[in-house]
């Protein structure tokens, strides 16, 4: 389904959101970070994939890989990080921010204990930040999240504690254990009175976009490479960073800015519908887990329902067969690790192929030029392994073989 949006605008980047999210505080985050091994130092491959592109019928494809961007194999790595680095600041004016995640604060926040709900990869993130910084972390998991990536948050030294229900259930749950016990909830999702956090992660997150006008050469205030950007949904962190980067970045010469999600967690969807932050229709329960949410963040509702032109939903299947067509690559294309919730782009795109109609509602033509963001790896490779029929490991492999030959020697 393509909803468009009647209250997106075409303006400067309002000053009021600026307040918020801004490219100066976005750039003085991945300082602070780019310092910790926890993250890779260079910028993420901006693929251009011809091949899909003219399969497609536009005239340009590129796909940002997020799984390289940390050893964690997920974009969420530029987000709880940085929040948890902000949090400890506003705690300790005196701390380093460098030295934060390099520990050497550690003996200070022994006894501080961070919390978070996650359907993986945010919880994956504020562990492996809060075992560097020295404090306790706390994770809650929903009945949906797979034993595998439970584990692989456990060995960061977290604490899981397991909720019936789905991700919002456990939302509520870390913010009673957190007003119970006293520990600080860092999540990607806000709710009343608690958004300076959220605000934080979704600025960490707009990092992503400054490196894509790094590696497009892109000038401000003017059109830059893409004429369409799509984004992965979820509560809505992810989406408002990157639209508020290309909006500050580009005034009212930015591209289309369209939102993907499942079709049964269509909260943002829903959201557009209805004006205000809604509620998804459906179970929520979707292979893309990372996107599985059922509600909305407000924090994140105030840059996506002025800056997104259009929101869309795929079907699992759909995003089971991108995952496939990533990693499969060609003669053109080099081989992509994409997740599950890494390819909603990529399904959106070929189910506006087999609806011309809908293609030009958002303005897809053959001279479209469009990027995607591939925000996760395998981070969870046996069920990688299952969907698309062959391992993380052997996709690498053939990425490196395509890297050393002629072909790639060349791209």
């Amino acid at each position: 389904m393509v909803f468009l949006n009647p209250h997106a605008r075409r303006t400067v980047y309002p000053a009021e959101l600026a307040l918020l999210l801004n490219r100066a505080r976005a750039r003085e985050s991945w300082q602070w970070l780019s310092r910790w091994p926890g993250v890779a130092p260079d910028p993420t491959p901006l693929y251009p994939l011809p091949g899909l592109a003219r399969s497609l019928g536009i005239a340009a494809l590129c796909v940002k890989d997020e799984s390289v961007r940390s050893p964690l194999g997920s974009f969420k790595a530029l987000g709880a990080p940085i929040a948890l680095v902000r949090h400890l600041l506003r705690l300790h004016p005196d701390f380093e921010p460098l030295g934060i995640l390099a520990g050497r604060h550690a003996e200070s926040l022994r006894d501080h204990t961070v919390i978070s709900a996650t359907d993986g990869n945010h919880g994956r993130a504020l562990a492996a930040a809060a075992q560097a910084a020295g404090c306790r972390c706390v994770i809650v998991l929903h009945a949906q999240v797979s034993p595998e990536r439970e584990q692989a948050i456990a060995d960061l030294g977290a604490r899981i504690v397991r909720v019936a229900g789905d991700y919002d259930h456990s939302v509520q749950h870390a913010a009673r254990l957190a007003q119970d016990h006293g520990w600080q909830v860092v999540s990607d999702t806000s709710y009343e009175g608690y958004e300076e956090i959220p605000r934080d992660v979704m600025q960490g997150y707009a990092i992503i976009a400054e490196e894509v006008f790094e590696q497009t050469l892109a000038r401000p205030g003017e059109a830059g490479a893409f004429t369409h950007v799509l984004v992965q949904g979820g509560v809505g962190g992810l989406a408002a960073g990157v639209v508020s980067g290309f909006w500050e970045f580009q005034g009212a010469q930015r591209p289309w800015l369209v939102v993907v999600e499942p079709a049964q967690a269509d909260c943002l969807l829903q959201s557009a519908i209805q004006g205000r932050p809604a509620r998804a229709t459906g179970s929520v329960d979707s292979v893309m887990a990372g996107l599985a949410c059922g509600e909305t963040s407000p924090l994140a509702w105030r840059f996506l329902q002025p800056g997104v032109d259009a929101f869309m939903t795929v079907d699992d299947d759909a995003a089971v067969q991108a995952m496939g067509a990533l990693a499969r690559g060609s003669t053109l294309d080099i081989p992509v690790l994409a997740g599950e919730s890494g390819v909603a782009g990529l399904a959106a795109l070929r189910a506006l192929q087999d609806d011309p109609q809908a293609a030009a509602r958002i303005g897809l033509t053959p001279a479209s030029r469009v990027l995607l963001i591939s925000t996760e790896g395998a981070t969870a490779p046996d069920t990688y392994a299952r969907l698309v029929g062959e391992s993380a490991s052997s996709v690498l492999r053939r990425q490196a073989a395509w890297r050393a030959s002629p072909e790639g020697a060349a791209a």
